[in-house]
């Protein structure tokens, strides 16, 4: 059973600068300026031998009229649902307010247990005189720490462990395949996400960048269990203006690389832009495996031969890495989302495999003597044996006489071979020549 620590309260509190201390990693972005949480987001910690989970959650506001504070408002609650223990963040350098105390009559409702950690009290007075404001909300204890430099963490957490009724689970992302969703802002991932989910796991509006940390969510599909990680949307770095949307890409970038399958979304609208090609040279030299999903498909006008000519029109733009699958899709519609999913799937496998040695030769040496490497200053180039290396991604050796000799238009045509061959369909390959 999973033990879950919600971190929720009102904004510019600490609540992220919490949750980075209890993960012990700077996961969640952190800022002056309120409101820069939006989502729900994960992390796992441990204490006294006892695993859990921690949930950070954006600012709690009612009565305003900023497009994200009812959504946000969605997703506390939605966290508060999940939680065995809620850690209710106050600030002691502004002390009490009318918010903290209707967002206390919010908690009351909710049958779980909930602690006053009284944020910002790195100073004696904040400790001794501050702090104790707090008891006014109604609740038993009122925890005095500072999320910056840690003081106080430790009594919080002993009192957050007696109410686990287990030990918890140490890594419970562990073996399980992680499919990260990228692209330009405003191409529709997040949509994408809560429309496979069935409800509103990441935020969405028209505003481009939306989402700004990484969101991870666990999902079951087709009998198996995956990660899906929403991520804030990639721009160009010119375009890149304030602190808060570098340190997004930044996580998006990181996303990306922990991933084993990238869908990456494109606007159907507005078709294959160098941004989009960018990012998918991203997870190409990364070796991740890669699904295309063309998304906003219900708002193009089209005819039986609209699919193929832009597909092989975005194909022909990739080449050379113009090897994964493309999918044409509308998450608004829920139209082939799941088939995007399969794919992804599909790809994931593939990209696991590990080809037996025998039967590498066996497929691949027939092929190489129809068609060998062509020959270079009149001499002949002869490969003689094949293996695959135990690499994350797939990667083979040749062996041969003369592999300087070897040049990038025959390592294409061998890694083409190889993907029709064995199933490698979406993975990039890595092929190497060795001198036998």
């Amino acid at each position: 059973m999973a033990n879950i620590v919600a971190i929720v309260g009102r904004p510019n509190v600490g609540k992220s600068t919490l949750f980075n201390r209890l993960i012990e990693q700077r996961m969640a972005i952190t800022d002056n300026v309120a409101g820069v949480t939006r989502d729900r987001h994960y992390g796992q910690s441990v204490w006294t031998e006892k695993y859990f989970t921690v949930i950070d959650t954006g600012g709690y506001v009612v009565g305003s009229e900023d497009t994200f504070e009812g959504a946000i408002r969605d997703q506390v609650a939605l966290a508060l649902d999940e939680a065995s223990v809620v850690l209710f963040v106050v600030d002691t350098m502004t002390g009490l307010t009318d918010l903290d105390k209707e967002f206390a009559n919010v908690l009351r409702r909710v049958d779980k247990p909930v602690l006053i950690v009284a944020n910002k009290a790195e100073t004696f007075e904040r400790q001794s005189l501050v702090a104790p404001e707090f008891y006014a909300l109604g609740y038993d204890q009122v925890f005095p720490i500072s999320s910056m430099d840690g003081s106080g963490t430790g009594d919080l957490l002993d009192e957050v462990v007696k109410h686990f009724e287990d030990e918890g689970i140490e890594d419970p992302d562990a073996g399980i395949p992680k499919i990260a969703i990228l692209g330009r802002p405003n191409a529709g991932k997040s949509s994408f996400l809560n429309a496979l989910i069935g409800k509103d796991r990441s935020i969405v509006t028209d505003i481009a960048g939306t989402t700004r940390d990484s969101i991870h969510t666990h999902y079951k599909l087709f009998g198996k269990d995956f990660i899906l990680t929403d991520t804030a949307g990639i721009r160009k770095k010119a375009k890149v203006k304030e602190d808060i949307e570098f340190y997004s890409v930044l996580r998006s970038l990181k996303a990306l690389e922990s991933a084993d399958v990238c869908v990456i979304l494109l606007d159907a609208e507005k078709g294959l832009e160098s941004q989009d090609i960018h990012i998918i040279a991203h997870a190409h030299n990364a070796k991740k495996g890669i699904v295309l999903m063309v998304n906003k498909w219900d708002l193009i006008e089209k005819d039986s031969k609209t699919a193929d000519r832009m597909e092989k029109e975005i194909l022909e733009r990739l080449a050379p890495m113009n090897y994964m699958p493309l999918i044409f899709a509308s998450a608004l519609n829920k139209q082939r989302i799941f088939q995007v999913i399969e794919k992804a799937m599909e790809v994931y496998e593939g990209r696991q495999q590990k080809i037996p040695t025998s039967k590498i030769n066996e497929v691949m040496l027939p092929i190489i003597e129809k068609t060998p490497p062509p020959a270079l200053k009149g001499k002949y180039i002869k490969i003689k044996y094949i293996m695959q290396l135990p690499t994350p991604s797939p990667t083979f050796i040749f062996f041969c006489n003369l592999p300087q000799y070897i040049k990038e238009p025959y390592e294409r045509f061998l890694k083409n071979k190889l993907r029709d061959a064995f199933g490698f369909d979406g993975v990039a390959i890595t092929v190497l020549f060795r001198k036998k």
